[in-house]
């Protein structure tokens, strides 16, 4: 891809965003060197201060974008309390940038249990193992931790605890944005009302 396609501002005569992330994120695979579905996921307390942190994102349809997590831990109790998050995807090798927020759902058992039967051994040990985001006394005790689920799950199938699932974002607005010269870029902002409800779209100054 050319510098001059990836300036052209040809996005933004697309009308489907999820058609668009779709294609934005294929781009993303052949040209990322680690992780192109690497996303900061916002969200906040019960105070309305924010978090932010990187997470992966696992799916993504028209119903929304997906990742997996601790329920228990901090971006779980928050989004579990508000319902609410916010992503941005940042592909610096592109010059791209995707922004999406709205309503978070609970993914159905099923989805969560094939998508953790997908993951290696050890990260299905680590989601029993680890007390996500809360204190740990030393490194130690997280390898003892480590070592008893090992041991508790030599043998056979490796359950998905009953605290560790997934979020699905349905988003109200999705901003797709692409870097331009002179700091002039291109923006383009998807909005719907409900997730029921055709999008609009509306160009915006950068």
């Amino acid at each position: 891809m050319s510098q001059n396609e990836l300036i052209s501002g040809d996005f933004v005569d697309a009308h489907d965003p999820f058609g668009l992330f779709e294609t934005w994120l294929t781009d993303a695979k052949a040209k990322e060197i680690n992780d192109p579905n690497a996303v900061a996921l916002a969200t906040v307390d019960e105070t309305g201060l924010p978090n932010v942190r990187m997470v992966l994102l696992k799916d993504f349809d028209t119903r929304g974008f997906v990742f997996y997590t601790n329920f228990e831990s901090q971006k779980g109790t928050e989004i579990l309390s508000q319902k609410k998050a916010a992503m941005c995807f940042h592909w610096k090798s592109l010059r791209r940038q995707v922004r999406l927020r709205g309503e978070v759902e609970q993914v159905t058992d099923e989805e969560a249990d094939a998508y953790y039967k997908t993951r290696p051994i050890g990260s299905r040990i680590g989601a029993w193992a680890s007390k996500q985001s809360r204190p740990l006394e030393s490194r130690f005790a997280l390898e003892k931790a480590v070592a008893e689920y090992t041991a508790r799950y030599a043998l056979g199938n490796i359950p998905r605890p009953p605290h560790w699932s997934g979020f699905r974002i349905k988003p109200s607005t999705i901003e797709f944005w692409q870097d331009g010269k002179f700091r002039l870029h291109d923006r383009v902002e998807f909005r719907r009302d409900s997730i029921d409800q055709p999008w609009s779209k509306v160009r915006m100054y950068p």
